[in-house]
């Protein structure tokens, strides 16, 4: 679920900045009919991307293959993202470099 909603987010905030840098004009404030298309596109994008992801995902659980790769298909490509998921804190911690001016056998 962390995945799906990773995914989402990194398709929808850079399409609705888009359309508010688009619908602001460089801060003139200007919104004509371009820019409200835009937002729509923006809008219509967003949900298209999140239905289908979501889709692909619940054909995933339910061990759907077909669906699964139909709904890879029209995003795009057939395997959903997969991101790392973050270590647990403490559970590898990097051991201590010293300090570059710190002399072999000198205590820093």
């Amino acid at each position: 679920m962390v995945n799906l909603y990773i995914s989402v987010l990194r398709t929808v905030v850079p399409l609705l900045v888009g359309w508010v840098v688009t619908a602001v004009g460089a801060f003139g404030v200007d919104a004509d009919s371009t820019a409200v298309t835009a937002g729509v596109g923006a809008l219509v994008t967003a949900v298209y991307y999140a239905v289908f992801r979501a889709l692909e995902e619940w054909a995933a659980k339910q061990e759907w293959k077909p669906l699964r790769l139909v709904a890879g298909v029209l995003l795009g490509w057939a395997r959903p993202p997969e991101y790392p998921a973050r270590a647990a804190a403490g559970a590898s911690a990097p051991a201590a470099v010293p300090p570059p001016d710190a002399a072999p056998g000198r205590p820093a």
